[in-house]
């Protein structure tokens, strides 16, 4: 057999199609007799349509045009809930709001008939913040703005408090974020009553799309399919939006009877897509005079826009990861997902974590200053250790040493030293440096029983010249996920990746492996691959066409014999729950995930006190991901997480009026650059999950949640300012630094 590829860098499988623009995206694509769609959209956050105009000196007869009316199923995107129409009927609740579709052949004339399209729109009161929202200043969303609320409770939270020697509040607040991906969002679709619905489209989430467009059309299953092409980027953005787009251009080819292709350009894409939920999360910490944390008091908050979308799964995630790392006897957890009208907020990498992690680091550096503790002090008195409970009541059976990991991101980073220099140099001196650290964890997967529930699929096919297919619905989008099932897949038949194939996504043609998202695709679906790969040789070698010494040459030989004999050689995996996870789901409790990636990230900064402008100069992420499947990808993942949370803690500062995103252009939403972005120093522990293929753990998520809180923790140590908001602009910095001298001077 041949060396193993679990754990070498081999190339990615599409690598050369990228690189030479082979690689077929959506706007690649072209069918015969084409049209051009486009969307109109509300320019008003809430109101009442009383009726469409469409202006004088257009050829209308020559286009298509489709409203809510025209939708021959129900009229809503099906995901968690219904409450999202595909297109306006009554109510808008949120600028950008899809009302008319058009279609036509000429891409010009439909953007002039786009502009001539006049909605009349009564205009009502709009939520614009979390405070509003609560108070019920309006009732948009049933009966109290509140789509989804969890509960925490361990221990007596309120006992403790009362008891402990010190007890430390703070308020924190996290802004939207854009995912901006490379490539906008896109769909191709072809319908008509006879054949059903096609569309080809960039997608994260094939069956997502699915489901909804069976809903919408009230169609059969299986006269729904959804194709993803070549997907130029998506970090969540395109888990829940592709089945707006893919429905608009389906409504539109069903109408026309012609194929409908609708590419957003940035401005709309980012305008109209979701975001990252904005939160704001409260802390009460008690702790004992000699730094161990006794009670966590935490309200967590998200501005879920106009619709529920993912909204509470992304609460989910926020709410358990909320307490971080840490062992504490006594944790109570208050969250809530609530309704604004803002554009819906969705899935971003990190879903949720970020936010509540950000407020969780940035508080326990307040909490080690009230005690008299250096930062790393306090956490190492209060790193969670194998044996002990996280605050959903999970034991930690993970023989991490959050300790260890620790002291090898500071040695790495040169951080206990370079603390010391700095404080020293820093006085008198305009460019003031700091160097700060976040301790996180971050779980793989889907919560509790939401793998149960998913039950995913994947299938493996041999052929008869010994090659493999492999057929799951996980999307390739950069990260790496037809490489890593390669190698995987490779490794359990002892073949070189050459001979994998994996398969486009198509619901035509691959099972339902679920969402690729949540860190589940290399340790959940990864592992029925390589289940599914061990059951094709499982059939070999019972049917004596293979014995386990046999190389690859053999193999093919023996594929070609049993396809002979028996007809395709192929076999599927199904996810089976593991006997060791108990989750209740009603109280909030138990086995949250079935492992958890765990992460020390060290940030190193400059401040010009002068301009207002903070640079991150060094970083060293340190993190435990289980078995690493392929080296170069994975520091790829955590190199590429990083610079998103640079842009997540100093530049991407979405500015909204009256509901809409006024600074939708890449000239005007800062994001990082190449020059932005600090050397990253990657560093891998490894300690094998015996439930991952070859031992790996989910890696994707884990690194947006340590970046933003290490950076402005280091902005701290370098200024003194205590910052409490991110995204934190050279503007706000002026102002805290401006406050500051003040209250010194007064």
């Amino acid at each position: 057999m041949t060396n193993p590829s679990i754990g070498r860098s081999i190339p990615r499988k599409e690598g050369r199609e990228k690189v030479t623009g082979r690689a077929r995206y959506v706007d690649d694509m072209t069918l015969p007799g084409m049209l051009f769609g486009a969307t109109v959209r509300s320019p008003i956050a809430r109101g009442r349509l009383r009726g469409i105009r469409f202006g004088e000196g257009l050829p209308w007869n020559e286009l298509t045009t489709v409203t809510a009316k025209d939708i021959p199923g129900k009229n809503s995107i099906v995901l968690l809930e219904d409450d999202q129409p595909c297109l306006a009927a009554e109510l808008v609740n949120h600028a950008e709001e899809a009302v008319v579709l058009l279609a036509h052949r000429d891409k010009y004339l439909i953007e002039e008939a786009r502009r001539a399209v006049q909605l009349e729109i009564e205009r009502l009161p709009a939520i614009f913040s979390i405070d509003d929202s609560l108070a019920c200043k309006e009732i948009i969303w049933r009966a109290d703005n509140v789509f989804k609320s969890l509960r925490v409770d361990k221990g007596d939270v309120d006992a403790a408090l009362a008891e402990a020697e010190f007890v430390v509040e703070g308020e924190y607040e996290t802004g939207a974020q854009e995912q901006l991906y490379i490539e906008p969002q896109g769909m191709i679709a072809e319908a008509n009553g006879r054949d059903g619905v096609t569309v080809w489209g960039s997608l994260q989430c094939p069956y997502y799309v699915h489901k909804a467009l069976a809903a919408l059309f009230a169609l059969p299953a299986e006269k729904i399919r959804v194709v993803q092409m070549e997907t130029g980027g998506g970090f969540g953005g395109k888990e829940e939006y592709p089945s707006m787009i893919a429905a608009h251009a389906a409504l539109l080819a069903w109408k026309s009877g012609r194929p409908v292709k609708m590419i957003y350009d940035r401005a709309e894409d980012m305008a109209a897509t979701t975001k990252r939920h904005p939160s704001r999360t409260r802390h009460r910490t008690g702790v004992t005079r000699d730094g161990k944390i006794v009670a966590m008091d935490i309200d967590f908050t998200l501005d879920g826009g106009a619709y529920m979308t993912l909204s509470p799964v992304v609460l989910s995630r926020g709410t358990i990861h909320a307490a971080g790392p840490y062992d504490c006897a006594n944790v109570r957890i208050r969250s809530r997902a609530v309704a604004t009208n803002f554009p819906p907020h969705g899935a971003f990498r990190g879903f949720g974590a970020p936010q509540s992690v950000f407020a969780l680091e940035r508080h326990l550096d307040q909490v080690a200053k009230v005690v008299g503790l250096a930062p790393d002090e306090l956490r190492r008195r209060n790193f969670v250790r194998e044996g002990q409970t996280l605050a959903v009541g999970q034991v930690v059976h993970e023989k991490i040493d959050m300790n260890e990991l620790m002291e090898r991101a500071f040695e790495l980073s040169g951080y206990r030293a370079k603390r010391e220099r700095l404080a020293r140099e820093n006085p008198g001196s305009t460019i003031k440096r700091g160097i700060g650290f976040a301790s996180f964890l971050h779980g793989a997967g889907f919560t509790g029983s939401g793998e149960d529930y998913l039950a995913s699929v994947a299938e493996v096919e041999a052929t008869s010249e010994g090659k493999i297919r492999v057929c799951a619905a996980s999307t390739e989008m950069g990260q790496g996920t037809n490489t890593i099932f390669s190698q995987i897949a490779a490794d359990a038949l002892g073949l070189e990746c050459s001979s994998v194939e994996v398969v486009q996504p198509d619901t035509a043609h691959v099972p339902n492996s679920g969402p690729t998202v949540a860190s589940r695709t290399c340790m959940i679906v990864g592992k029925l691959v390589e289940s599914a790969a061990l059951g094709v040789k499982q059939s070999l070698l019972q049917n004596g066409f293979l014995r386990e010494e046999d190389g690859h040459d053999a193999f093919a030989g023996a594929c070609r014999l049993y396809i002979e004999k028996f007809g395709p050689l192929r076999a599927s995996s199904r996810y089976s729950p593991s006997p060791e996870i108990h989750w209740d789901d009603a109280h909030y409790r138990g086995d949250a995930y079935g492992a958890y990636g765990w992460g020390v990230y060290v940030a190193e900064v400059s401040v010009d006190t002068l301009t207002g402008e903070t640079r991150v100069e060094d970083f060293v992420a340190a993190q435990e991901v289980g078995r690493v499947i392929n080296p170069v990808l994975a520091a790829g993942q955590i190199e590429g997480g990083v610079a998103q949370g640079v842009g997540f803690a100093l530049y991407e500062n979405v500015v909204w009026r009256d509901g809409r995103m006024i600074n939708n252009q890449m000239t005007n939403y800062i994001m990082p650059t190449s020059m932005d972005v600090p050397p990253i120093r990657v560093y891998f522990e490894e300690l094998p999950y015996a439930r991952g293929p070859a031992g790996a753990k989910g890696i994707g998520e884990l690194p947006l949640d340590g970046t933003a809180p290490a950076i402005i923790n280091a902005v701290e140590n370098a200024t003194g300012i205590v910052v409490r908001r991110v995204p934190l602009t050279p503007e706000i910095l002026l102002d805290a630094l401006d406050a500051a001298r003040e209250k010194v001077h007064a």
